[in-house]
């Protein structure tokens, strides 16, 4: 049976996040609620968005609404029926009697609830309908996380479930891991557990705070907020009844009793209103003072809030050995959390999975870690892992594996998938090769370049990888979260705080050549990202000669909210991109004018389909729902390229001074609106020089390597500025811009 038609039932954050997203596959769908008035909010919910639930904001009219009484007959032609409603099994038993009484013969039912089991869902369905009763747990937000759990139990057509698989797979562009009806299925169980380890532990061993997250986030592999800045997120009272319900449905001696005890100080902030972002705060808090906002963290032992403190651990990889070798309480307190949770994890097999490996999937794709129990596990080493841990009685995985001491236990990495992914492919490389900063995966016919830095930001020993990998045909792909937030610039200031100027222009004269390179070598480079795309990791995009995109990105030139200018070729490409146009062709302005609006602004676009009208991506760029597949998809273009000719080099007609004056007019409009202020008009000055061509006459044809000098001197004259450094190390410290 093929699914061509479905209808979400319940119109709430995950209902319409369904239905957003089965937008987004161009699946038709109906959005259901108590009321039309009710699921037509949703919809203009999911409009206004941010970040989007859809790729295309103009599709917003295909979800069709109504209620569940004058408009339940959509059932009857729907292959597919969702219910996201609340999580009250009276209210459900009522939706599911209604729904069997009208869906069409083999159309799937399936319900997104992340705590209630099947046999308690469908217990009032024949066995008939059980056949076709399913949950389908979706992650929220629908359209970004990857994860979808089929659950299943022995009642199920299993055809119909792997025909469901299938569909949101290649249709929904979905992670979809089927596992077995128990308690938390699989991300819930593992992600939750291992919250709690870090939490308990961190009261146990009297850290703050700040060190927990600091060392259970980036040196883990888990992503920054750590455990308390996500119980913030999350909502502590929300979390509060996420452990109740495991309480319940858990066996006593199962060990997540142990960590989900009741403890007083959360108790209290629960009672107090303290329950995270949402209430008043909670683990952290933001508090005013004269001279702004300033975050304040709890101290787990006396209550007290004082000023947050950073915690720096000197290790911004993931490096599990050296964490948990560490002779100190961060060490202790790694070693302690990891143990716990690959204990945990390894005594869940064969009982919700099969197969060890969906558990780390499930972990990547639901919680965003870049490592899950098992791959924590093969780092660390079977040898080193079982001289260091405790008692693992009982546990008949470790007790396995302790005496065959094997360790290559991991084998194939996805085995939920049968799609030829990155994460199969890098284990068959004829070699790796590389170096700090990126990964080179070496093939018969083709190369791999995987960045590894924090967020994928670009350095020298990247641009060194990149440039050592173009001996073959060429796939720059990343596992991780972002392609690239750009050049690292925290590297960058560490040679402007030592006046150190010569440093930088020589990195960025390397930028340029490197990018350079990649455009014009003899063999095709693909670019292949998901995630951000950014500043310099957008510049590496641009001057790839094919690109297959994921979705799901935040694509852009954001480098003049710090104060800079693209100078890796980014106004250069940008501007070769607007002059291919036929408004340019009648006007020489136009392409620097069109130009000057996008990058002054630092306008970013959160999908292919946003991109393309600001010639981020172009029309013949692959866009990709899957982002299992982009390794396949790029491939396939190689396969297609086999004659492939380096493109000629580009020239330059730019108005020079004559478009100058328009872009000064602009600005002042600007200035006088107080929308911009002094050094953003040193900033937009810079960057209307480049685009203009510089001193350019209308007559004179300038070269890339022109445009390249033009962009680098710029940069290099904000770059000097304190105004540009003040604003990168706000940035910096802080995460955010400063504002004009």
């Amino acid at each position: 049976m093929k699914i061509k038609n479905v209808v979400v039932i319940g119109s709430g954050t995950m209902g319409s996040g369904i239905a957003a997203h089965l937008c987004n596959a161009n699946i038709p769908v109906t959005l259901l609620d108590l009321k039309t008035e009710i699921s037509e909010n949703a919809r203009e919910r999911i409009h206004k968005s941010r970040p989007p639930l859809l790729i295309d904001k103009s599709k917003i009219k295909n979800i069709k609404v109504g209620n569940i009484e004058d408009d339940f007959s959509v059932v009857e032609q729907a292959d597919w029926v969702v219910e996201a409603v609340v999580e009250r099994i009276d209210i459900k038993h009522q939706i599911y009697e209604k729904i069997f009484k009208s869906r069409k013969d083999g159309a799937i039912v399936s319900s997104n609830t992340s705590s209630i089991p099947i046999k308690v869902l469908s217990q009032n369905l024949n066995k008939e309908q059980k056949k076709d009763f399913c949950i389908t747990h979706f992650f929220n937000p629908v359209r970004y996380m990857g994860l979808l759990e089929i659950v299943k139990n022995e009642d199920n057509d299993l055809n119909k479930i792997n025909q469901l698989k299938e569909f949101c797979e290649l249709e929904l562009g979905k992670g979809a891991i089927v596992c077995n009806d128990t308690p938390g299925f699989l991300g819930n169980r593992v992600g939750v557990y291992a919250m709690q380890i870090a939490m308990t532990e961190a009261f146990k061993m009297k850290l703050s705070v700040e060190e927990a997250d600091a060392i259970f986030g980036r040196p883990m592999g888990i992503p920054k907020t750590g455990v308390f800045g996500l119980y913030d997120l999350i909502g502590i009272d929300l979390m509060a009844d996420v452990l109740k319900s495991f309480i319940k449905e858990l066996p006593e001696t199962d060990e997540f009793h142990e960590v989900a005890k009741e403890i007083p100080l959360v108790k209290k902030l629960i009672e107090t209103g303290y329950t995270g972002r949402k209430g008043k705060g909670g683990f952290y808090r933001m508090k005013k003072t004269d001279s702004g906002k300033v975050m304040e963290a709890i101290n787990l032992q006396s209550g007290d809030y004082s000023l947050s403190k950073k915690i720096d651990i000197k290790s911004d990889k993931v490096d599990l050995k050296g964490l948990i070798n560490r002779n100190d309480k961060y060490g202790e307190y790694a070693w302690s959390v990891l143990e716990k949770i690959i204990k945990y994890a390894s005594s869940l097999v064969p009982e919700i999975t099969k197969e060890f490996n969906d558990i780390d999937e499930a972990m990547r794709l639901g919680f965003n870690w870049a490592k899950g129990p098992f791959e924590m596990l093969e780092e660390i080493g079977v040898k080193n892992f079982f001289e260091k841990v405790e008692n693992f009685k009982g546990n008949n995985f470790l007790e396995s594996l302790s005496k065959t001491k094997n360790e290559n236990f991991y084998g194939e990495r996805q085995k939920y998938t049968s799609i030829e992914t990155l994460g199969k492919v890098k284990k068959t490389a004829t070699s790796v090769d590389g170096n700090s900063s990126a990964s080179i995966y070496r093939f018969n016919d083709y190369n791999i370049v995987e960045f590894t830095t924090k967020a994928n930001a670009l350095d020298y020993d990247s641009m060194d990888a990149l440039k050592k990998a173009t001996d073959k045909p060429l796939i720059i792909i990343n596992e991780s979260m972002q392609f690239s937030a750009g050049v690292n610039l925290t590297y960058t200031m560490e040679f402007a705080d030592k006046n150190d100027f010569k440093s930088i222009e020589k990195f960025i004269k390397y930028f340029q050549e490197t990018c350079k390179h990649l455009k014009y070598s003899k063999h095709p480079v693909i670019s292949a990202p998901s995630g951000l795309t950014l500043g310099g990791g957008f510049e590496v995009l641009v001057q790839s000669n094919f690109v297959a995109s994921h979705t799901n990105i935040v694509i852009g030139l954001v480098e003049t909210i710090v104060g800079l200018i693209p100078a890796g070729g980014g106004c250069k490409e940008m501007l070769a991109r607007w002059l291919d146009t036929e408004e340019a062709k009648k006007d020489s302005n136009y392409a620097p004018l069109k130009v000057f609006d996008i990058i002054g602004y630092g306008k970013t676009a959160t999908s292919p389909v946003e991109a393309e009208p600001l010639k981020y991506l172009l029309p013949e760029n692959k866009k990709i729902m899957n982002r299992n597949s982009l390794l396949e998809v790029s491939k396939k273009i190689l396969d297609e390229n086999k004659d492939f000719k380096a493109p000629n080099e580009l020239k330059f007609n730019l108005p020079g001074k004559a478009v100058i004056g328009e872009m000064n007019k602009i600005l002042e409009k600007l200035y006088n609106d107080k929308i911009i202020l002094d050094h953003g008009v040193e900033v937009a000055k810079e960057l209307a020089f480049v685009l203009s061509g510089g001193d350019t006459t209308m007559d004179k044809v300038l070269t890339e390597d022109d445009l390249f000098r033009l962009e680098l001197d710029a940069f290099m004259r904000l770059i000097e500025t304190k105004n540009t450094q003040d604003r990168i190390k706000h940035t910096l410290a802080t995460g955010k811009p400063l504002v004009n």
